[in-house]
Formats: C-alpha cells, sequence, structure tokens
C-alpha cells in the first residue's frame, strides 16, 4: 500500500489540492449568484464565473508550486505568468462549457458548474505537470 502511495503521491496531492482550489471556486461562485449576480443573464454568469477563476487560480498556483509539485526555488514572473496563461486556457473552455450547458441548453448553474470543474480539474494538472511546474531530469 506505502509503494501504491509513494507512486501516486503527487497526482494524490493534486488531487486534495484541486478539490480545496474547486471548493474555492464554488464558495466564490455560490456566494456570488446567491448575493449580488443574477446566473441566469449571461453576462452576469460569466463575470462571476471570471471571479471565481481568479481568487481560486491563486489560491491555487501558490498551493500547487509548493503542496503539490515541491518547488523550493524561488517563484519567478515567467513561471507564475505560465500558471495563470494556462489556467486562462482552461478558463476559456469553463466559459464555453458552463454558455453550453447553462445558456443554451438551460441545465442548472450550480449542478454544471461542478461537473465542469472536475473536467477542468484534469485539464490544469496537464498543463501544471508538463508545462507550468515541468522539471528537467538531470544527468
Amino acid at each position: 500500500m506505502k509503494k501504491i502511495l509513494k507512486k501516486y503521491e503527487e497526482i494524490i496531492r493534486y488531487l486534495i489540492i484541486g478539490v480545496l482550489t474547486t471548493i474555492v471556486s464554488l464558495v466564490v461562485y455560490y456566494l456570488l449568484v446567491y448575493t449580488i449576480f443574477n446566473p441566469k443573464k449571461a453576462l452576469e454568469l460569466q463575470i462571476v464565473n471570471i471571479i471565481s477563476w481568479i481568487v481560486s487560480v491563486t489560491f491555487a498556483y501558490f498551493t500547487n508550486r509548493h503542496f503539490v509539485f515541491k518547488k523550493l526555488e524561488k517563484a519567478t514572473i515567467k513561471e507564475a505568468f505560465n500558471f495563470y496563461l494556462s489556467r486562462l486556457s482552461t478558463l476559456g473552455i469553463e466559459m464555453l462549457m458552463m454558455y453550453l450547458l447553462v445558456t443554451i441548453l438551460n441545465f442548472n448553474d450550480k449542478i454544471m458548474k461542478l461537473i465542469v470543474q472536475i473536467i477542468i480539474i484534469i485539464f490544469n494538472y496537464i498543463l501544471s505537470k508538463f508545462v507550468v511546474f515541468y522539471k528537467k531530469e538531470r544527468n
């Protein structure tokens, strides 16, 4: 069992942080749609998505950097830029999916937000692992 945990340690850590990041995103989203914004209005739905994205991506950058990928050296602007850029690409996917599922197909926005977040977690892991926090093997 320990061998399995060790083998998949990074993925397990990423999933934990992914769940926490999703919770941050959902809490911000739900707070905003229950207090300020109307998700039935397409523009307001996207504004809420962007706000929840900014908060959750900032949380994700610091937690992924330190807890998941264990980067010890000082953070660079290039690394942070690449992280936000990779997350910006998945934001586009998320916004498109929310627009199609909620605005066009009229599914429940709260349920769709949760489903879409699961898909985005997978895309974000791939981009973080192989683009942003990529570790070159040393000989």
